[in-house]
C-alpha cells in the first residue's frame, strides 16, 4: 500500500531526518527540492537544461518547472512520496493538488512538525553534519562518540552550514512564518493535517508519525 505525505515545520524541526527514517523504514522516496533540481541540471535533459539556464541567470525556478520535475518523479512509482520542502506557498499546494489529481494519486497526510523558536535556535546552532554520509549530530543532544570522526562512516569531514547561527535563523524563520505556515490552515481544512511535538528524542517523534500513518 502507497504512502503520499508532505512533513511541514519550520527549519531545524527535523524535517530531513525523520524523511530519512521513513524511506528507511518504509520504502519511501523523499522529493526535496533542492536534490531535484541540482539533479536535474546535471542531467542534460530538456528539463535539466531549463532550471540550468534558469540558475545560471541567478533567477528563481519557477512552480511550474519544480512541478514537471515532480511530475517525472511520480511517474516512476514505487512505495509513495515524501514531499520535503514542496509546497512552500498556497500556490504550490494548490498547484501539487492539481497534479496529484491528474495523476490519480491520493495525499494521505500532512504532518506537522511543532517546535518553538527559542528551541529552534538551539537546535540549528549547534547542529553539524558528516559531509561524506549526511549523518547529523548535534553539539549538545548527539554529539559524535569520538570528537571529530562521524559515528556511522568514520569521516572526519564534519561541517555546519554557514547560515546555521542566530541572525540568519531569525530570517529563515520569519520567511517561513510568512509563505509557509499558512499551509497548516490549509491542510487542517482539508482534513490533512496532524501535529507532531517535534521537540521529542528523534525516535519518540518517530513513533508519533509512525502512529499517524498507521491510522490514516
Amino acid at each position: 500500500m502507497t504512502i503520499n505525505i508532505i512533513l511541514l515545520g519550520p527549519p531545524g524541526a527535523g524535517k530531513g531526518t525523520q524523511a530519512r527514517i521513513l524511506v528507511e523504514e518504509r520504502g519511501l522516496q523523499q522529493l526535496s527540492t533542492g536534490d531535484m533540481l541540482r539533479a536535474a541540471r546535471n542531467s542534460g535533459t530538456e528539463m535539466g537544461k531549463k532550471v540550468a539556464d534558469v540558475m545560471d541567470r541567478g533567477e528563481l525556478v519557477t512552480d511550474e518547472i519544480v512541478i514537471g520535475l515532480i511530475r517525472e518523479k511520480l511517474s516512476e512509482g514505487g512505495n509513495g512520496f515524501i514531499f520535503d520542502g514542496f509546497p512552500r506557498t498556497l500556490a504550490q499546494a494548490d498547484a501539487l493538488g492539481h497534479l496529484l489529481d491528474e495523476t490519480g494519486m491520493i495525499l494521505d497526510a500532512v504532518i506537522e512538525m511543532q517546535v518553538e523558536d527559542d528551541a529552534l535556535v538551539r537546535r540549528i546552532t549547534g547542529r553539524f553534519t558528516c559531509g561524506n554520509c549526511g549523518e547529523v549530530y548535534h553539539d549538545e543532544t548527539r554529539p559524535t562518540k569520538q570528537p571529530g570522526v562521524c559515528d556511522v562512516c568514520g569521516s572526519t569531514d564534519l561541517r555546519r552550514r554557514a547560515d546555521d547561527n542566530e541572525e540568519s535563523l531569525k530570517t529563515r524563520l520569519l520567511e517561513y512564518y510568512k509563505k509557509t505556515s499558512p499551509l497548516i490552515g490549509y491542510y487542517y481544512a482539508k482534513e490533512k493535517l496532524t501535529s507532531v511535538d517535534g521537540l521529542g528524542a528523534q525516535e519518540a517523534v518517530s513513533r508519533d508519525i509512525a502512529a499517524v500513518l498507521n491510522g490514516r
